[in-house]
């Protein structure tokens, strides 16, 4: 089964406060969900349209898990803490065999 994965590629932080409220709300909702982050932050190099922001990649055992995480009341919560304090790029995509 293909996994799941979250891709999230921050464009702006216009409020670092709400990013934080959201970390801490975020990261017990994506482990509670089977999620592992693979990717935060850390060294980028962009290319082409390619934004040189804050990334982020979590990893899931499948695609429906990654969907049912997002929905899942404690990561809806969380995005109510983020609002509008960031402008990010994010997608759930399934990985292949």
């Amino acid at each position: 089964m293909p996994k799941g994965y979250w891709v999230s590629v921050y464009r702006t932080i216009s409020d670092p406060e709400k990013l934080a409220a959201y970390n801490k709300l975020a990261a017990p909702a994506v482990k509670a969900g089977g999620g592992r982050v693979l990717v935060r932050g850390g060294r980028v190099v962009a290319h082409d349209a390619g934004i040189a922001e804050r990334t982020v990649l979590i990893e899931f055992d499948s695609f429906e898990q990654a969907v049912a995480a997002h929905e899942s009341a404690a990561y809806q919560e969380a995005l109510v803490a983020l609002s509008d304090g960031v402008e990010r790029d994010f997608r759930i995509v399934e990985g292949i065999d």
